[in-house]
């Protein structure tokens, strides 16, 4: 009878080892299947990579630098101009 039980529970023990085998294999397959989709999901939404992004902010930033350093030479340009024009044209005859 001992032997019975010993074969029956070695028996069930490779059952359980085959079936967690399975279940591992299993859930590789799935994880790989949810990868992919969630791949095509995210491509499908046109979304712009980190470094695509970082370059343009970077872009952003150096052009509102220069739109700011031209309007303050505007300015300036502007402040020396004004003088000019607010006194009164030489006459020529006279």
């Amino acid at each position: 009878m001992t032997t019975t039980q010993s074969r029956f529970f070695d028996e069930l023990a490779k059952l359980m080892t085959n079936a967690a085998g399975a279940a591992q294999g299993v859930r590789r397959e799935v994880d790989t299947l949810i990868q992919a989709q969630m791949e095509r999901v995210l491509g499908n939404m046109e979304l712009v990579q980190r470094e695509e992004f970082e370059a343009v902010k970077a872009m952003a930033q150096k052009a509102r630098e220069e739109n700011e350093a031209l309007s303050r030479r505007i300015a300036e340009l502007e402040a020396k101009l004004a003088p000019a024009a607010e006194s009164p044209p030489e006459d020529p005859s006279a």
